[in-house]
């Protein structure tokens, strides 16, 4: 369903991400998708297509530049080896930029690693509409969230061990107190509880598929994206 593209982050070098269309994209709303530590991979590429499906226009900024894996320990690795604050204003802002050539709204979304990335994007990609934060969140000390003019929905896991449930109490006593229009759902599951991988041998013991839960954080942020997105 969707094709590889380039495009130009605000510092003027050239950036590549994955895109998915609808199949009528003129006038469609667009959503940058972030992906978790293991890259631009399958699945994140299936949350593209399945937004696509929705008739959003959904492009995913390859933050490593072609590097993906299915080990813990090198997805680590190359996390550690991301400029965060450089992921944010530049690619994603820059991935941001691009849609909106086409599409008057544009939202941010993004998993775990990508979560964290999309509370930065809040606060350093002016462009965006609107963003749905899953599971993930950086450290209260980068979140300016004055800044934050957008929209803002997240969906946390209660059992995470991952991203703890009391620095998610912390960031939203700072949302709230900026004033920012947020709206947080909490769920009784695990770090990764929408991401279908997260299930099975291989996975990780701190993570875990829940296919009641996803669908119900799906629904209600394809409702907030078509209220802030159209």
């Amino acid at each position: 369903m969707g094709h590889t593209i380039t495009f130009t982050r605000p510092d003027g070098q050239p950036a590549r991400g994955y895109l998915a269309e609808p199949a009528n994209a003129t006038n469609a709303p667009g959503v940058v998708v972030i992906q978790e530590w293991w890259g631009l991979n399958d699945q994140i590429r299936g949350v593209a297509d399945r937004l696509a499906a929705a008739s959003y226009r959904a492009l995913v900024p390859d933050l490593y530049r072609g590097k993906h894996t299915v080990e813990a320990e090198e997805a680590h690795h190359l996390m550690d080896g991301l400029d965060f604050g450089q992921a944010a204003s530049q690619d994603i802002r820059g991935a941001v930029q691009y849609m909106k050539a086409s599409s008057d709204k544009v939202g941010v979304t993004g998993y775990c690693m990508g979560g964290a990335l999309t509370v930065l994007a809040m606060t350093m990609v002016p462009e965006a509409d609107a963003g749905v934060v899953w599971y993930g969140l950086p450290p209260l000390a980068y979140v300016d969230a004055s800044k934050i003019t957008a929209p803002v929905m997240a969906h946390w896991a209660t059992q995470d061990q991952a991203f703890a449930i009391a620095d998610v109490d912390a960031l939203e006593a700072v949302l709230n107190t900026a004033g920012v229009a947020y709206e947080g759902h909490r769920y009784l599951a695990q770090h990764a509880f929408a991401n279908e991988t997260a299930q099975g041998p291989g996975r990780l013991p701190s993570t875990q598929y829940d296919a009641a839960w996803a669908q119900m954080a799906w629904d209600r942020t394809l409702r907030f994206f078509g209220r802030t997105l159209g």
